[in-house]
């Protein structure tokens, strides 16, 4: 466990007042970058929407905005091309970028070419066990990465550790966990399920979900089940939904009366929810901090595939018989230490930032040399197209987009032959005892 810090009660250096920029384009890390720059007191902010075809729609940035501290008078929408003109204007001390690491990396490179080269600041918007090296390896140009759980620095920081990556960590807690755990209304009737876009992924998985709530509706018809989801028809999310429960539920013949459909904030949905089922959503600790009590759905078990292996331990975990019978579950205290609800004292991203940018205003702070990614600058380009779509109009894209789609494609369509080759280098190694270094995967994701 980390040694606890003093936090810093403003974002000061001496007599100066910080300036901060936030970059983001996803609902999920709108939400996330608002509420962070909310915590940052007494200094100079805006957050920028930069134009992806991801980006947040006017009702998802008022959703995201809901609770942040942070009002509509701080957002700016600014093309790609025109974010380096906005950045030099602004003249931040500090970039804060939240995206999927794709983008991380493109906006990081455009943060570093601004003079003088403000802080670069990255994180996740939520729950991140387990610790993935594409987090690590996409956002290793930032000085300063942002989590939140004492189990989250030592994951991320071993594996930082293993990928030879130097990173600095820091951590805080998630936003709506800042200020621990309160009591919920003892007056909420409804059954909030936390919907996500690739959490399960297979169709039959889905199809399984939406037949459990509509169970959970018709055993008590005279209490709500609400299907929570992230956006409406046509607006977009950090993930891409290929069978949405709308769609799953009409395929099963409809929805009973006491099913119903929110698009509304989460804390307005758990303001009347006498308990929240996800399988792996970081609403659950949103429903922890109101007191909501809350079963981590195993019906389709617990793996990192799944991101609900942070719930072993937790006393969460339950299955569907649990969820008709709504008998959901508060955590274990010693979960809870290390799961996003340490103490206030171990937050010290405020004055770890402090820290380097007074290394940066003195000289001292080292920036990070560009690490090239295999393929060069093709993919690099690819990586900007990718992330930017139509935004991007450099002749470079368009030109790494016509060299690399046949590539992906023909990596997608190897994959089954390949899941084949790794299968029988397994049962070769388990026969010879020798390690199966044929099984691992051939092109790193």
């Amino acid at each position: 466990m980390r040694a606890p810090q003093s936090q810093h009660d403003t974002v000061r250096i001496g007599a100066t007042r910080l300036r901060i920029v936030a970059l983001a384009d996803s609902d999920s890390y709108v939400k996330w970058t608002a509420a962070l720059l909310g915590t940052a007191k007494d200094a100079d902010i805006a957050l920028v929407l930069v134009t992806t075809p991801l980006t947040v729609s006017a009702t998802q940035e008022r959703t995201a905005l809901a609770g942040s501290g942070l009002d509509a008078s701080h957002v700016h929408r600014v093309s790609y091309d025109d974010l380096p003109a906005w950045l030099t204007d602004f003249a931040p001390d500090a970039v804060v970028i939240g995206a999927r690491g794709p983008l991380v990396r493109v906006l990081a490179k455009v943060a570093a070419e601004v003079s003088p080269r403000p802080v670069i600041v990255t994180g996740l918007p939520g729950i991140s066990i387990p610790a993935r090296r594409a987090a690590v390896m996409y956002r290793a140009q930032c000085d300063l990465f942002i989590v939140h759980s004492q189990r989250e620095i030592e994951a991320f920081s071993e594996l930082a550790g293993r990928l030879g990556v130097h990173q600095r960590f820091a951590l805080t807690r998630l936003p709506f966990a800042e200020h621990g755990i309160g009591v919920a209304s003892t007056a909420g009737t409804d059954l909030v399920f936390a919907a996500q876009a690739i959490v399960p992924r297979e169709k039959s998985e889905r199809l399984a979900v939406a037949k459990l709530l509509i169970d959970a509706a018709e055993s008590g018809p005279r209490r709500r089940v609400v299907l929570k989801l992230r956006s409406a028809g046509g607006e977009r999310e950090t993930h891409y939904e290929r069978h949405t429960y709308p769609e799953l539920i009409e395929q099963l013949g409809g929805a009973p009366a006491n099913l119903v459909v929110s698009y509304e904030p989460m804390a307005r949905a758990l303001d009347t929810a006498e308990g929240l089922v996800t399988i792996s959503s970081t609403s659950a600790i949103e429903a922890i901090a109101r007191g909501v009590p809350v079963i981590a759905l195993d019906m389709f078990g617990v793996s990192d595939a799944l991101l609900n292996r942070v719930f072993e331990g937790s006393g969460m975990l339950a299955g569907p018989e649990d969820v008709i019978a709504r008998w959901f579950r508060h955590p274990d205290p010693a979960w809870l230490r290390e799961n996003y609800f340490h103490e206030e004292v171990f937050d010290d991203w405020i004055q770890v930032l402090a820290e380097l940018v007074d290394e940066r205003r003195r000289g001292t702070l080292t920036p990070k040399s560009p690490r090239r990614s295999a393929g060069g600058r093709l993919r690099e380009a690819w990586d900007r197209k990718s992330v930017l779509g139509s935004e991007d109009r450099s002749f470079a894209g368009y030109a790494a987009l016509a060299v690399g789609y046949p590539v992906r494609q023909a990596v997608i369509w190897s994959r089954p032959l390949r899941g084949v080759a790794r299968e029988r280098a397994v049962r070769q190694a388990e026969g010879s005892g020798a390690p199966a270094d044929g099984a691992s995967e051939l092109i790193p994701s």
